[in-house]
């Protein structure tokens, strides 16, 4: 899972600062050409001193409750430690054995591990299309079919539904299936060339393993992962069995705000996991094993190494995507990882491959987001126990040169395209800026400083950060499109048109309502003033209708356009806002959009009674062409961005 409206592309983007390189290039953390770093032996006592000196630290700094970490090396749990609380108001501290919390999109390697089993036993077939394993079917837009290796690479083509995604009572949960064919995406790419991070694609494969397996999910896990691996302290179901729900940490929004009810994830196999430090270490020490754990097995050695193996990535030079995993090399060490998010828990989850151990780590709280507690910690920890002393690569001769070619707005590919939920993507895109330094930098790419990241090419399109290993490139995809690939390979970021750029966008939106709260304004003012000098309207019969229309056509423009202000802040806040409850609003929503839509109509009709009579002011022709102008702006983006939509599967 992952935070939505309008925090998408800033909180993925977040996940690559201080993103690694290739194996076999540097990670300097201040750029410096000094002498090799010397690598501190990993053991219990050193983490527990560097841990003690850096998270307390987090917390206090970002206002977090409380936070876990496990660490393990060569299949032992080497160190696992609770850090804050659990419940504030009652000072429970955080234990790695019993508290729980919820990791998120981690889920999701719980379920890929389970469709691998069943690759095993031979009941699913990576390479086939998904459709002969649902009693629903997924539409054949593209002649491509999906496949589990599509979802399993976030390549299916599903475009972004959030719907009902997150609630604050199990009491609204449908059975999986029945949801998931009522809330089919729409399919925007064809499978495999576009990656798009799907979170309806992980739950149908959930659901896939339910079908195939005769058993309900939660039970599946609990059979055939949770057992083997003993791991008692952890559960997909919702609400939590009566033994584990004491031992639930809550979820906070900032550590010194009360605590938050317990989420419901709907699509339970992408997100619905909670359990406790030192399960989850569990089942990284049985990865890094090759599916082996204490004499229990939950996979074959060669499926585990064929699950962790590169599959795909949007550029050679970057991170690529395993089979539910995706890379993120650092200091020439091979990682493959996880991130998960719901509104309050922040996780992660990383593999070293090659130095047998395991990191992971989650907070029970969003924080002020002034950093990026999960990312700070794993490059600290990666460039104290595994330091790179490799030099940086030199910038290219081109790299000014190709610095200007990259400029430009992008946008996601993990995005509604169809839906009103688009309209996020008017207040969501990236820009690639040309510094003259010869460098690029990206929209919220930034140091932990807060100062944005100067990234050079150090390969043909190809851009790392000058004082680190950040790195993103540019390929052309099959129209010749220039896209930006992150070192996150769960997106790329395309061009956006023209038409929809954001600072058109927010120019025809902003600009609409301060056209709309203006003419509202002087409306009774300018009435007020022509009543104190008796100097009444000389305008006909028509011209006062016209006139009339135009400002009740503005009220329906601001009203709709702060509505879905409102809508937008209320869903910020609380995901369950993107649900079945709140449809009657948005229809109301709807309503006064289309009354403005077919109200600007009767604006322009307004402005041209204004410009035809030559005895009206010149002001007053102008501020009626004006308002006709916001009329139109505010059409324009409602149909841009679909707002009026009949099909409110968002």
């Amino acid at each position: 899972m992952s935070k939505r409206t309008g925090l998408l592309l800033p909180l993925t983007i977040a996940l690559i600062v201080g993103a690694p390189p290739r194996p076999g290039t540097a990670s300097p953390s201040q750029g410096s050409q000094a002498a090799a770093p010397e690598a501190h032996a990993l053991t219990a006592v050193d983490l527990d001193a560097f841990l003690d000196g850096l998270i307390p630290m987090q917390l206090q700094r970002e206002d977090i409750a409380g936070a876990v970490v496990s660490v393990v090396k060569d299949g032992q749990l080497l160190f696992a430690k609770g850090y804050g609380y659990s419940d504030v108001a009652k000072r429970t501290r955080v234990t790695p054995d019993a508290t729980l919390f919820r990791p998120g999109s981690i889920s999701k390697l719980f379920t890929w591990t389970a469709v691998m089993q069943q690759v095993e036993q031979g009941k699913l077939d990576l390479d086939r299309d998904v459709n002969d394993y649902l009693d629903f079917k997924i539409p054949s837009t593209y002649p491509q079919p999906i496949t589990l290796r599509n979802l399993m690479t976030h390549t299916p083509g599903f475009e972004e539904a959030d719907k009902n995604l997150i609630a604050d009572n199990a009491s609204h949960l449908v059975p999986l299936g029945v949801y998931l064919g009522a809330h089919v995406p729409q399919r925007i790419y064809p499978p495999g060339p576009v990656p798009a991070y799907s979170n309806y694609g992980a739950a149908l494969a959930g659901y896939i393993v339910q079908r195939v397996s005769g058993k309900p999910f939660e039970q599946y896990l609990e059979d055939s992962i949770f057992k083997p691996l003993g791991m008692t302290h952890a559960s997909f179901r919702q609400p939590l069995p009566g033994a584990l729900k004491p031992l639930m940490s809550s979820g906070y929004a900032l550590g010194s705000d009360p605590p938050k009810p317990f989420e419901v994830i709907e699509e339970a196999p992408a997100g619905a996991l909670s359990v406790a430090g030192d399960d989850l270490a569990r089942f990284m020490i049985a990865h890094l094993q090759d599916g082996q754990f204490n004499g229990a097995s939950i996979l074959r050695p060669e499926t585990a190494r064929l699950m962790h193996a590169r599959q795909s990535g949007p550029s050679p030079a970057l991170n690529g995507m395993a089979l539910g995993f995706y890379e993120q090399n650092r200091n020439g060490h091979r990682v493959i990882s996880h991130g998960g998010d719901t509104a309050y828990f922040h996780s992660y989850l990383y593999l070293v491959l090659d130095a047998n151990t395991g990191l992971f780590v989650s907070y029970n709280s969003a924080g002020k987001g002034e950093i990026n507690p999960r990312s700070a910690l794993y490059e600290a920890f990666m460039d104290r126990y595994f330091p790179n002393p490799a030099p940086p690569p030199a910038a290219l001769p081109t790299a000014a040169q190709d610095a200007k070619k990259v400029v430009g707005t992008y946008l996601t590919s993990r995005r509604s395209e169809t839906t009103i939920l688009s309209v996020e993507s008017a207040f969501d895109q990236a820009k690639v800026t040309s510094n003259p330094d010869g460098t690029i930098s990206l929209t919220s790419l930034d140091n932990f400083n807060g100062k944005p990241k100067h990234l050079r090419e150090v390969a043909p399109l190809v851009f790392q950060d000058i004082d680190g290993s950040s790195r993103v490139a540019f390929n052309h995809d099959s129209s010749g499109r220039l896209v930006l690939a992150i070192d996150v390979p769960i997106l790329v970021l395309q061009p956006v048109p023209w038409y929809k750029n954001t600072t058109l966008s927010q120019t025809l939106f902003f600009g609409s309502l301060a056209i709309f709260a203006l003419a509202l304004f002087f409306w009774p003012l300018a009435a007020a003033l022509r009543w104190h000098y008796g100097r009444p309207l000389e305008l006909s019969r028509r011209e006062l209708r016209a006139r009339l229309l135009a400002r009740i056509v503005s009220l329906m423009g601001a009203a709709f356009i702060l509505a879905w202000i409102a809508y937008g802040a209320a869903a910020g806040k609380n995901l369950g806002v993107l649900s079945d409850s709140f449809d009657p609003w948005l229809r109301l929503m709807q309503l006064l959009g289309l009354l403005a839509v077919i109200g600007t109509l009767a604006a322009l009709y307004n402005a041209r009674c204004a410009w035809g009579n030559r005895a009206r002011w010149i002001w007053s022709k102008l501020g009626e062409s004006v308002i006709a102008l916001g009329c139109l702006g505010l059409t324009w983006f409602i149909f841009t961005w679909h707002l009026l939509a009949w099909s409110l599967n968002y």
